[in-house]
C-alpha cells in the first residue's frame, strides 16, 4: 500500500472534515493517507511517497520557516517554488503583467510612510472611486487580520492606519483594495481545478462587515453555496492558470473571482498553497481528488 502525508497544522491535527472526504477514495486506490503537521518535529517525512499540502493555515506568522520546511520535503504537491511564489499576494503583480484582470491594489512596504484613503492630500490612485476600501497583508490566509473601512468615517481612516501601521511594523506588506459592492449581493465565485481539469465552483457569500477587530480560529467563518460559473469566469479563470510559473504540475488550484465595477469578472486571488477544496459541494469532487493524488504517485 502506497503512503501518503495530507500536511496540516497543530489546531486541525486530523484535518477538517472536508479535508477527510478524500480518504475513502485514497483507500479504494490502495493509498494510506496520514493526516501530519507540517511543523511537527516528530514527523518522519521520508516514510511517505507524496506529501500533500492541505490545512497549513498557520504558516502566515512564519513563511519563512513554512517555504524552508516546503523546499526540504522531496515529493510535495504543490510544488515548493509554486509555493514560494503563491504565499505572497504580490503575485498579483506578475498577473496584470500577464494581461489577467486582477482587483486594483495599493501596496505599502515596510518603512514607508503609513497612508491610507480619505486623508488630505493622500492619493491613491487604486482607490480613487471607491467609497470604501479592504486593508489587508500580502502574505494572509482565511480573511485574517482583513478589515473593511470607510474614507469618509474618521474612525475609520484611524483604525484603518493602525491596520496599517500594525501590519508594517512587524515587517509585512500592506494591500489597499477597493470594497467592491457587488460582492455583497453576488458573492465571490471560486473555480475548483484538480489535476489540471475544471472540477466545480462555489459561492462564497461577503465576509466583511467592517474594521478589523481580529478573528478567533484560523478563518473567518463563510457562507458556502454551489455555483455555475459563467463562459466569462472560466475564461478569467484560465487565464490566471496559464501566467501561474511552473503551473503544469499543479494538483490542485482554486481561482477566487469577483465582479469588477463594470461587472466584469477579476481575481481576487489565486490559491495554490492551502486552499479549501470545498469537496462538499463538487459531486463527485473527492473522487476526482484522489485519482489526481494517485496518478502523481504513479507517474
Amino acid at each position: 500500500m502506497a503512503r501518503i502525508a495530507l500536511a496540516t497544522c497543530a489546531e486541525l491535527p486530523a484535518l477538517d472534515d472536508d479535508e477527510r472526504r478524500v480518504l475513502p477514495p485514497l483507500a479504494e486506490r490502495g493509498i494510506e493517507a496520514t493526516p501530519v503537521v507540517w511543523n511537527d518535529p516528530a514527523a518522519d517525512w521520508t516514510a511517505f511517497e507524496l506529501v500533500v499540502l492541505r490545512s497549513t493555515w498557520d504558516y502566515t506568522l512564519r513563511r519563512a520557516e513554512f517555504l524552508a520546511w516546503a523546499d526540504a520535503m522531496p515529493s510535495l504537491l504543490n510544488p515548493a517554488a509554486v509555493v514560494r511564489w503563491n504565499t505572497d499576494k504580490r503575485y498579483l503583480r506578475d498577473l496584470e503583467v500577464a494581461g489577467v484582470p486582477v482587483v486594483a491594489t495599493q501596496w505599502i512596504e515596510p518603512g514607508e510612510s503609513v497612508v491610507v484613503p480619505g486623508e488630505r492630500g493622500v492619493d491613491l490612485p487604486a482607490i480613487a472611486r471607491a467609497d470604501e476600501y479592504v486593508v489587508k497583508p500580502s502574505v494572509s490566509a482565511g480573511s485574517v487580520d482583513t478589515g473593511r473601512y470607510r474614507k469618509d468615517d474618521d474612525e475609520h481612516r484611524e483604525l484603518a492606519r493602525e491596520h496599517v501601521a500594525r501590519v508594517t511594523g512587524r515587517g509585512g506588506t500592506v494591500m489597499i483594495q477597493p470594497y467592491l459592492s457587488a460582492v455583497d449581493a453576488f458573492g465571490e465565485t471560486s473555480m475548483l481545478y484538480i489535476g489540471g481539469e475544471f472540477s466545480h465552483a462555489i459561492r462564497k457569500g461577503p465576509m466583511l462587515d467592517g474594521p478589523d477587530r481580529g478573528v478567533e480560529g484560523l478563518f473567518r467563518e463563510e457562507r458556502i453555496t454551489p455555483r455555475t460559473p459563467s463562459d466569462v469566469e472560466h475564461k478569467v479563470a484560465e487565464l490566471a492558470l496559464a501566467a501561474i510559473p511552473g503551473g503544469a504540475e499543479l494538483l490542485y488550484a482554486r481561482v477566487d473571482l469577483i465582479p469588477g465595477a463594470d461587472g466584469s469578472p477579476i481575481v481576487l486571488e489565486l490559491e495554490l498553497t492551502e486552499p479549501s477544496l470545498f469537496l462538499e459541494h463538487g459531486p463527485g469532487a473527492p473522487d476526482r481528488f484522489a485519482a489526481a493524488i494517485h496518478r502523481a504517485l504513479v507517474s
